[in-house]
């Protein structure tokens, strides 16, 4: 009964994967881009690890977070299984989280304050780490989202490109609620190409979720952070 189950839920989530492909390279070709430019990043909170093996089955290696307290176990999990995984922490951060997670983080989304980079950069250092960093980017100033305005995010970009142990990588923002999503992604387009003309190498825009990834993708997202469209309806519990 348990491994029929299993199988089930690993046929729906390869199901569910081949549609959110499609709506990239679809999004992709209306775009003139090419689909390897857009990375899938599997939001996986409340879903447990099984979920998580057989998305690395598939192909999928970029998984996201958005509380510590539930994605550092569940990392140390997929490492015990030797799942060969590149964990995104995609909420906001409390700098007294910033230890925990630069032990398993590879990119941090939510860099919005100087505070929270010196916290990231002296916790990579101990840990012998170097933590990609996307400065999140407010587009409507909505209280409890998180993220920098837009004229605060070239100081904090260049903070985190001087701070030993942190890489900057981009920006990231969600889009405002109530608005249609594409004048909010041309808005960090904007923000975007600011920050690149400082630093080359951040290419890295984290835009776009199941419902706006279309958008996203149109006003230039390398990363789409997906989770109900990929793996469901959110469980009440993780195991």
């Amino acid at each position: 009964m348990a491994a029929a189950a299993g199988q089930g839920r690993a046929e729906e989530i390869s199901e569910r994967l081949a549609r959110v492909r499609a709506r990239i390279a679809a999004a992709c070709a209306a775009a003139g881009r090419d689909p390897a430019e857009v990375t899938l990043i599997a939001v996986t909170k409340t879903f447990p690890v099984s979920d998580i093996a057989v998305l690395a089955r598939l192909g999928v290696t970029d998984v996201g977070e958005n509380r510590d307290q539930e994605a550092a176990p569940k990392a140390a999990e997929c490492a015990a299984l030797g799942l060969p995984l590149r964990w995104h922490f995609v909420g906001q951060l409390q700098v007294n989280k910033a230890a925990s997670v630069v032990r398993y983080a590879s990119v941090v989304h939510s860099v919005d304050r100087p505070r929270l980079v010196a916290a990231l950069g002296a916790r990579a250092r101990a840990a012998g780490r170097v933590i990609t960093c996307l400065i999140q980017v407010s587009l409507d100033a909505a209280p409890g989202r998180g993220g920098a305005p837009p004229a605060a995010v070239p100081a904090l970009a260049a903070a985190v490109a001087a701070e030993e142990g942190l890489a900057l990588g981009g920006v990231m923002a969600i889009a405002p609620l109530g608005e249609p999503p594409r004048p909010a992604f041309r808005r960090l387009r904007e923000v975007a190409e600011r920050v690149r003309a400082e630093h080359p190498e951040a290419f890295m825009v984290s835009a776009g979720m199941s419902g706006d990834l279309d958008e996203a993708i149109a006003e230039g997202a390398t990363h789409v952070r997906v989770g109900t469209a990929l793996l469901g309806g959110r469980p009440s519990f993780v195991r």
